[in-house]
């Protein structure tokens, strides 16, 4: 909640490259769907590309941050004027205790989310469940990777000087090890036809 309004304009644009690429890898396959669920919205920049995207479609965003969030809605309402926000909303639940029935999404999306995710196991498996059948979980995460990051060390400096507390490690089960464990992880949660790659941003 704290760095939520700075972040649309530190670290968004660090991450928008990979949220192209992940909405690009998408298109070949033709979907026009209808109901988008994008786990852990954070300030709606993946939510709001996917309604560009899609112009008939419609995205819930969950979150568990109220500061991400109100950023989002109002995003929204920028980007998309207030007509177009109307396609947009926001619930405040966690990944892994989704309230919706079976089957009520065509696809779900997240963007650097997954690897926050105390129980992800769970998430996934819930992700699955709230899925029509044949629908699709695309999402984006960090890789484990011993190499320092710039842009990480830059966000984190803006964290000091806004004398915000750094972040620390909170138990969460953090960077995913690999893209086989990666693959693995959704196959254990029930998804099939499973793809997985690394890339970089």
């Amino acid at each position: 909640d704290a760095f939520a309004s700075g972040y649309v304009n530190y670290w968004a644009p660090v991450l928008a490259p990979a949220v192209r690429t992940l909405l690009d890898e998408l298109e070949p396959l033709g979907l026009e769907p209808e109901r988008i669920l994008d786990v852990g919205t954070g300030t709606g920049q993946l939510a709001l590309a996917a309604l560009e995207r899609w112009p008939r479609a419609t995205v819930l965003g969950i979150d568990v941050s109220s500061g991400m969030t109100a950023v989002a809605e109002a995003e929204a309402t920028r980007v998309l004027g207030p007509e177009g926000a109307k396609r947009f909303s926001i619930r405040l639940t966690p990944a892994d205790e989704l309230p919706f029935e079976d089957a009520s999404f065509d696809l779900a999306i997240s963007s650097f989310v997954y690897q926050l995710v105390e129980r992800r196991a769970r998430a996934l498996r819930e992700a699955r469940r709230i899925l029509r059948p044949g629908g699709i979980l695309a999402y984006v995460s960090w890789l484990e990777d011993d190499r320092a990051f710039r842009p990480e060390q830059v966000f984190d400096d803006i964290l000091e000087d806004l004398h915000i507390e750094p972040r620390a490690f909170d138990g969460r089960p953090g960077d995913i090890p690999s893209v086989d464990r990666a693959a693995g992880e959704l196959r254990r949660a029930g998804f099939a036809d499973v793809t997985a790659h690394a890339g970089t941003i």
